[in-house]
């Protein structure tokens, strides 16, 4: 009853769940548009039909996530005016600003030309029709761009000073370039570039066990594995140097992380934590698996730390984040997964070469396949679990060190926020329940091979005219 009485908790309730919703939907449009920018280019350079087939089919399944990112994303931007006034009124010049440029520059250039991707294949020239693809996939990651510079100057903010409790930027690309902004910004991107390859490898891996159009589908496989080669183990590796970030620049968030409590000096080899059961109100762990001095190699690749690590007792518990399992288990979630991705990819490159991936004999790798459609969810997880770290392990701050969250809230009557939370969770939930209906659909249906292709590609003078597609063609 606690937490119904306070505003600013019900306030952090409705926007996590908004925030979580909507990321359920980006995370595939930005990864998958380069996909559908790979398959047109590949049509347009050897006419292909299949080529053509694919972007047709995938690009279904991306306006589906569009319409929905969209739907989500707006309410969940308007809660900084409402739920958090006094902390727009206190970085606006800087943070209103990004999101100004992402709603202005990326989402407006994405929807700009979605029609013309969606529309134009039989009404505009090829090359046109390509450039807009393009346009779609620049827009959808740029998008990430913008978002992931904002929330990296929560995380580190620089470029400015608070003066009474307003922020005045004084270098405004220092601002944008914060310690935190890059590895973020390249984290977030082969997030949703993975999710997205093992999306639509598992989607098709679904196909060629249920010996629907197994060839087809085996060129969406091999062209999804051919990028996951370097995608998964490069993840990983950026992984690694955010993890290296949070140990220089927020003490804290790496505390809860590994669920530390006793500081580790520097110079001493330090065990990372591979499970363990926290406790909060006891400062300590109640029970513990620990690998020795690996926590060491994690953070510096080698056994001694040049630096301690800080226990969370060096902190009062105010100025510490609270849920620490769950921040510590959404870190160990997020490196399970991409080990996992990292490991499948690897097993299915060797039956890749070993030649049992060719599209005669795909379909009796059922294991493999199984293994595929699997994972297709995971990447949805891995990517949840690493918001929860970055924000959830950023308490109590809004803007860390400068801005505590308790301050940054809106002063609204409690009864108010769980109306609106209660109302945001009614309405997603009946988006998600219809993107799944949708989304089943679209694959149960499957690609219509039979579409004419654009009449671009139709030689109209050698062509007999009742050969011709229904819809009219492009003249040369």
């Amino acid at each position: 009853m606690d937490f119904l009485a306070n505003s600013v908790a019900l306030s952090r309730m409705q926007f996590a769940v908004t925030a979580i919703f909507h990321m359920l939907w980006p995370v595939l449009t930005t990864g998958m548009a380069i996909y559908l920018v790979v398959v047109e280019g590949m049509w347009l350079k050897t006419r292909k039909s299949e080529y053509y087939y694919h972007a047709r089919f995938w690009s279904k399944l991306y306006v589906l996530n569009f319409g929905i990112g969209v739907a989500s994303g707006i309410p969940m931007e308007f809660q900084f005016g409402t739920n958090w006034a006094p902390f727009s009124q206190a970085v606006g010049d800087f943070f209103g600003s990004i999101l100004g440029f992402e709603a202005s520059m990326a989402f407006m250039l994405e929807a700009g030309f979605l029609g013309i991707m969606l529309f134009g294949w039989e009404r505009v020239h090829p090359v046109m029709h390509y450039i807009a693809t393009i346009m779609v996939a620049f827009g959808a990651n740029l998008s990430t761009f913008w978002i992931l510079t904002a929330n990296s100057w929560l995380q580190t903010p620089a470029g400015g000073e608070f003066v009474d409790g307003k922020f005045i930027v004084i270098d405004y690309f220092q601002a944008m370039f914060n310690p935190f902004m890059l590895n973020s910004v390249l984290h977030m991107f082969f997030a949703t570039l993975e999710t997205s390859l093992f999306v639509i490898g598992g989607i098709s891996a679904w196909y060629i066990i249920n010996e629907r159009h197994p060839k087809f589908f085996a060129r969406s496989f091999h062209i999804v594995l051919a990028v996951a080669i370097a995608v998964a183990p490069l993840q990983l590796y950026i992984g690694h140097l955010s993890g290296e970030q949070v140990y220089h620049y927020q003490p804290t968030k790496l505390a809860a992380m590994e669920a530390q409590w006793e500081t580790i000096p520097a110079g001493q080899t330090a065990p990372w934590s591979m499970l363990a059961i926290p406790n909060e109100k006891a400062e300590k762990n109640t029970w513990e698996i620990q690998i020795p001095h690996l926590l060491g190699y994690i953070l510096e690749l080698k056994p001694k730390l040049s630096e301690p690590v800080q226990g969370l007792k060096e902190w009062q518990p105010k100025n510490r984040p609270r849920m620490i399992g769950l921040i510590y288990y959404a870190f160990r979630a997020m490196i399970a997964i991409g080990v996992f991705f990292v490991a499948l990819m690897g097993i299915t490159v060797l039956q890749w070469l070993r030649g049992k991936l060719s599209p005669e004999n795909i379909a009796q790798q059922k294991w493999l396949m199984r293994a595929w459609i699997l994972a297709a969810p995971l990447g949805y997880i891995a990517v949840e679990s690493g918001w929860i770290v970055r924000c959830v392990g950023r308490q109590p701050w809004t803007v860390y060190g400068e801005i505590r969250t308790v301050d940054a809230a809106s002063n609204l009557p409690p009864g108010d926020v769980l109306t609106s939370l209660i109302g945001f969770t009614v309405v997603y939930t009946v988006l998600f329940i219809s993107a799944l209906y949708f989304g089943s659909r679209i694959i149960r249906k499957g690609p219509n091979l039979e579409l004419p292709l654009p009449g671009d590609a139709i030689d109209l003078d050698t062509t007999p005219a009742e050969h011709l597609p229904n819809s009219r063609p492009v003249l040369k």
